[in-house]
């Protein structure tokens, strides 16, 4: 007996299925949890909904002084706004230099920029802390943005975009007199907006979920950012559950309204960077 055409992908819609209950599955538990009190995150009893739901902790997680939960918010957007078009800026600019400028030493520095990659970032923790600590950004925002305003890894993306960029059009701009800089700002630049807006996107991700550099530099409450501020929620002494996860759902609407809008952004700048040969 022939099987119709619909039923072969049955099981490619039954998979995809089980792994989209996967995935929602934590932002599920998270919702859950954060209408919940804490008697009722701590029940043995399952319940789907809790009953009534608890909003309260919304309003006193914004409400409570010892943890200054919407500056601390602030700060991560600070962060992030700031990271993310300068960071993405910085990268291309040396991913163009690296593809393009024919200078000595360039596969000298590629290869520096590469190697970097492969060193815990645990390992430049102090010689960084010592430098921005001399320069005064112990518990500034600034302390926090500028040792992340370079990546490698956006770095390395650039220069694979670029090595395939079209080089009759740069051949076109120095025929009217431009040099390095104008055909990078005229032509090459105007036409990355895929590359830039997916690596822009995931350093914008990266700076919001950044914990241990903030955690290091950020040691006053005035420079928190949103995961430090939720850390505080669970400690040796006390675990206010309720409010971790209302903490937890505030801090990632953020990233979820960003993957919404630039998904599809990353995955064809990430297919134009070559990187999946």
């Amino acid at each position: 007996m022939a099987v119709l055409p619909g039923y072969r992908k049955a099981p490619k819609y039954v998979f995809a299925s089980v792994l989209s209950v996967i995935f929602l599955l934590p932002f599920y538990i998270m919702l859950r949890n954060a209408l919940m009190t804490r008697q009722q995150v701590g029940s043995p009893d399952w319940s789907w909904l809790p009953d009534p739901l608890s909003w309260v902790n919304f309003g006193d997680l914004f409400a409570d002084t010892s943890v200054p939960m919407a500056h601390s918010l602030g700060n991560s957007f600070l962060v992030a706004i700031v990271t993310a078009p300068v960071g993405t800026l910085f990268g291309s600019m040396a991913g163009y230099a690296l593809a393009r400028i024919n200078v000595p030493g360039r596969r000298f520095v590629f290869t520096y920029v590469l190697v970097t990659l492969m060193i815990p970032q645990s390992v430049t923790f102090v010689p960084t802390f010592v430098v921005v600590g001399s320069m005064g950004g112990v518990n500034t925002e600034w302390g926090i943005i500028a040792p992340n305003l370079f990546s490698a890894f956006t770095v390395i993306l650039f220069r694979n975009f670029y090595l395939r960029f079209p080089v009759e059009l740069e051949e076109a701009g120095r025929l009217d007199g431009l040099g390095y800089l104008g055909v990078y700002r005229r032509l090459v630049l105007p036409n990355s907006g895929s590359m830039i807006a997916s690596l822009g996107a995931l350093m914008f991700i990266e700076s919001w979920n950044a914990f241990l550099w903030p955690l290091v530099i950020g040691q006053d409450p005035s420079s928190w950012t949103a995961q430090i501020a939720l850390s505080t929620f669970l400690t040796a002494q006390s675990v206010n559950l309720p409010a971790l996860f209302a903490g937890a759902l505030v801090t990632i609407a953020p990233l979820v309204a960003m993957f919404l809008v630039a998904q599809r952004f990353i995955v064809r700048g990430i297919a134009a960077s070559g990187l999946k040969e």
